[in-house]
C-alpha cells in the first residue's frame, strides 16, 4: 500500500495538459472580462465604422 501512494505521488504524467488547460481557462476568462468591460466603446467603433463605410459608399 506504501508503495502504490509512492507511485501515485511521484506520477506526473498529464500534468502540463492540466496545467495548460488551466492557463487557457484562465486567459477565456480574462478575455470575456475585457470585452464586457469595453464592449460599449466597441460598439461605438463599429458603428462609426459603418457609418463612415455606408456614407462612402
Amino acid at each position: 500500500m506504501k508503495n502504490l501512494f509512492a507511485r501515485f505521488a511521484n506520477d506526473e504524467s498529464g500534468a502540463t495538459a492540466i496545467e495548460y488547460g488551466l492557463i487557457a481557462a484562465l486567459l477565456s476568462v480574462a478575455i470575456i472580462t475585457t470585452l464586457q468591460i469595453v464592449k460599449g466603446d466597441l460598439i461605438n467603433v463599429y458603428t462609426a465604422i459603418s457609418t463612415a463605410l455606408q456614407s462612402a459608399l
